[in-house]
């Protein structure tokens, strides 16, 4: 397909496939990048975020993820796609693995107040704290995918269970829960149109991965959005990019920092932020490391698994979610507990729940 694309169509005939994935993956991210700042969208702020915007913010999320569902299944359908040798398809669950993985994932974006994928579109509005961030959970997510901590994540592999594919009418059920909670809350008509060309990008990403840039000679990854895999990967080519070339994940990372800062520059948000004490730093750090491991584990993370996954019915980016969601509330707890005893001063007695702060 490639092939009579670049000859027939454009006349490239020197633009390889890797190289018109890593163009794709900007064009992809730059969408993504706008699109996400312009909307908010953030699972971490429907999880745990003020009370007067989570109710909104999951609201999004889940048309989010049901126009991907419903856009990746409808290309399923006319086989336009396939997907079926996807490694989130995969009969075998690292139970142990991806469960550990997905609660250090959630974990990580509470202590970080935000999952990979809004710290980058954050990075580009001038967050050093997201882009700190970032730098030490592809460091981590590296070193788990092929360093000093690969040995750790092959161990955690060992306890597996057989699974299949999550059934066809599960394509429907986030449409379902995402009207009912249309009923509560009232989203603005430009927010629901954003956030479905949001959506409308993940079976984007598996079109252009699996149909249009597929060359039976030099054949890529068919994928998705996703953000683990590719910070780690955007870190590997930056430093070995003379014995390696760039992939989708690297122009789709490249794409979505350049999204968030046209937009932020547009909207006259940029605005440079950093830490604003040691202690906080620090609980950033291990945020970000926690994401890392915890996303590698996991095989995806907010989107890579909570979207992209889901959008091909994958039990394993189900159960890598719910994982997710579950950490993210136990740490939100955690948290809390430790603000109120420093609160209380030791006494015991109970004081207000503080209000969230906002992602990053």
């Amino acid at each position: 397909m490639f092939e009579t694309l670049v000859i027939e169509g454009l006349g490239l005939e020197e633009l390889s496939p890797r190289t018109a994935s890593v163009w794709f993956g900007l064009a992809l991210g730059i969408g993504f990048g706008t699109l996400a700042f312009a909307t908010g969208f953030c699972l971490r702020r429907g999880l745990v975020g003020a009370s007067s915007e989570r109710l909104s913010a999951m609201t999004t999320w889940l048309w989010v993820l049901s126009v991907a569902l419903i856009g990746t299944q409808a290309l399923g359908w006319m086989g336009v796609i396939e997907v079926t040798e996807h490694r989130l398809l995969s009969a075998q669950l690292p139970l142990l693995q991806t469960g550990l993985g997905g609660a250090l994932f959630g974990a990580g974006m509470v202590l970080t107040r935000g999952c990979l994928s809004r710290l980058t579109v954050l990075s580009g509005s001038g967050n050093l704290r997201a882009l700190t961030v970032l730098g030490v959970a592809a460091l981590v997510a590296l070193a788990t995918q092929k360093g000093v901590l690969a040995p750790l994540r092959m161990a955690l592999a060992g306890y597996e269970i057989e699974v299949t594919r999550l059934p066809q009418l599960f394509t429907f059920l986030p449409l379902l829960i995402t009207l009912f909670l249309l009923i509560r809350t009232r989203l603005s008509a430009p927010q629901l149109v954003l956030s479905a060309l949001l959506g409308v990008l993940v079976p984007l990403g598996w079109l252009g991965t699996g149909l249009l840039l597929q060359d039976e000679f030099d054949p890529i990854a068919v994928d998705s959005l996703s953000f683990t895999g590719p910070w780690a990967d955007s870190l590997f080519w930056s430093v070995a990019s003379s014995s390696i070339t760039a992939g989708f994940g690297t122009g789709l990372i490249g794409g979505v920092i350049l999204g968030g800062l046209l937009l932020s520059l547009i909207t006259r948000r940029f605005q440079w932020q950093g830490f604003e004490h040691p202690a906080q730093m620090g609980r950033y750090l291990v945020g970000g490391g926690l994401m890392g491991f915890g996303g590698v584990l996991a095989g995806g993370c907010t989107v890579g698994a909570g979207l992209s996954g889901l959008a091909i019915l994958s039990t394993t980016a189900l159960f890598a979610l719910a994982a997710i969601i579950t950490g993210a509330l136990i740490m939100d707890r955690v948290v809390l507990r430790a603000v109120n005893a420093r609160s209380s001063g030791g006494s015991g007695a109970p004081s207000p729940k503080p209000a969230p702060q906002p992602a990053a």
